[in-house]
């Protein structure tokens, strides 16, 4: 395996290939092969970006055919055929079929793009600045983005103040914490020193946050609360949304229509770039010019994303990725069941599941360990202290089963070389009490 380009002359910011040493070459549906020929089944999937899995076949014909007649790749923000029928399938097979008004937007590529934008939307539409953000959320890594995000490590980053943003805890943030009473109560008491918010920011699952998950209660409440306090409702759908909860927007049957959706990674279908934001029309106040990019326009993206959209032509679609979510998180439960050390419990929902620990070093040694059975599985949560699986959606029952199973050795290896009770994995039983060569040489 040979890095030596990438560690001389890459700099040392790069990260998920840190957790994930080798050189990968080739890669189709939910399956990851290196240099060496080695597979990997990938429960990573591009953060969220890879939900039809690596070069789906439809979406790759698509885009094939696309650049074989030359169409045009590159267009600004002008017209194009290729964004024309992008445009109409999303409103015809997403937005109306679930009685969404919304109008389109696209910022630029990436998801941090998206969530500016809508932020901007906001402030230019209400007058105001202040924008309400929760504990544990993760939002992007520009200044706008980063200022509503959470996590200490990434803010300090930015190397200047970030402003403009109020915290607010989560749902679920702390014993004996009523958020809902807090926000309510510090947004509409003048001596609460919160400026009246343009907007409220949220994602209904915490992806990078330890995939802490809010009820659709409480979700509502913050809905509502907005509403009567004239702020404009942002549902940051980036990770969990085309599907990844189950429902193409993680929101829908919840009982609240944001106002503004940021939508980005796996909208782009097979890992080209795409963002956008969706709004309501009367939030339709940016005038020409005022918000530019010189890829909001990539025409690739737009023809791969077309062709995901085609798979939610079929109800039946939606229906598949239930059910495999439903496997997931049966096996995730009797991961849990035979291997409660650390008091390790699940997290999520959807295809967007991890197992926390008490002790926050496990997920870390676990991910590495299911990497030397060959999973790609990263960490997530303010200490890394959840592993977390992002299949593809399209990955099939019987590798959801087998990557579990490997998932399942690697968490009994970390937890017997810490010494504890294994009990029954598979077909392989490691003794009750019975330490690992790793543990025993320590």
């Amino acid at each position: 395996m040979d890095t030596r380009v990438f560690e001389t002359h890459e700099a040392q910011v790069r990260s998920y290939c840190r957790s994930f040493p080798t050189v990968f070459e080739t890669a189709r549906g939910a399956t990851l092969i290196d240099e060496a020929g080695r597979e990997y089944t990938d429960f990573l999937a591009g953060a969220g970006t890879l939900n039809y899995g690596h070069n789906n076949p439809r979406i790759k014909q698509a885009v094939v055919d696309y650049l074989m007649r030359d169409g045009i790749v590159h267009a600004l923000d002008m017209y194009t055929s290729a964004k024309r029928r992008f445009m109409e399938t999303l409103r015809d097979v997403i937005l109306e079929p679930r009685g969404l008004d919304y109008k389109v937007t696209f910022p630029a590529p990436t998801g941090t793009n998206a969530v500016e934008t809508a932020m901007k939307i906001a402030r230019r539409a209400t007058g105001r600045h202040n924008i309400i953000a929760f504990t544990n959320g993760f939002h992007g890594m520009t200044a706008g983005a980063l200022a509503a995000s959470a996590t200490r490590r990434k803010r300090a980053g930015a190397g200047i103040p970030l402003s403009g943003v109020t915290r607010m805890p989560y749902e679920g943030f702390g014993d004996g914490i009523d958020s809902l009473q807090l926000l309510e109560r510090m947004i509409a008491d003048d001596g609460g020193g919160v400026d009246a918010p343009a907007a409220i920011i949220v994602e209904t699952v915490q992806a990078e946050g330890g995939l802490n998950t809010a009820s659709a209660a409480w979700l509502c409440s913050v809905a509502e609360i907005a509403r009567r306090h004239g702020a404009i409702m942002i549902v940051d759908d980036i990770q969990t949304g085309c599907g990844r909860t189950g429902t193409f927007f993680s929101f829908e049957d919840m009982g609240f229509t944001p106002d503004i959706v940021c939508l980005s990674k796996a909208i782009g279908g097979m890992g080209l770039p795409l963002a956008l934001v969706l709004f309501r029309p009367d939030l339709d106040v940016l005038a020409p010019g005022e918000h530019n990019g010189t890829f909001r326009g990539h025409n690739l993206a737009f023809v791969a994303a077309t062709e995901a959209l085609e798979f939610w032509r079929d109800p039946s679609f939606g229906s598949e990725i239930r059910r495999k979510a439903q496997l997931a998180r049966e096996l995730i439960d009797g991961i849990v069941a035979r291997h409660p050390a650390y008091c390790a419990h699940v997290r999520g929902r959807g295809l967007m599941l991890g197992i926390g620990w008490s002790d926050t070093s496990i997920a870390s040694d676990a991910s590495a360990a299911a990497f030397r059975l060959g999973i790609v599985a990263e960490t997530t949560g303010s200490a890394d202290q959840v592993l977390k699986f992002l299949p593809p959606l399209v990955i099939d029952e019987a590798q959801l089963r087998a990557g579990f199973g490997q998932i399942e050795k690697a968490i009994a290896e970390v937890v017997a070389a810490r010494g504890d009770t294994v009990i029954q994995v598979g077909e392989n039983a490691l003794a009750a009490g019975r330490r690992s060569p790793l543990a025993a040489a320590e």
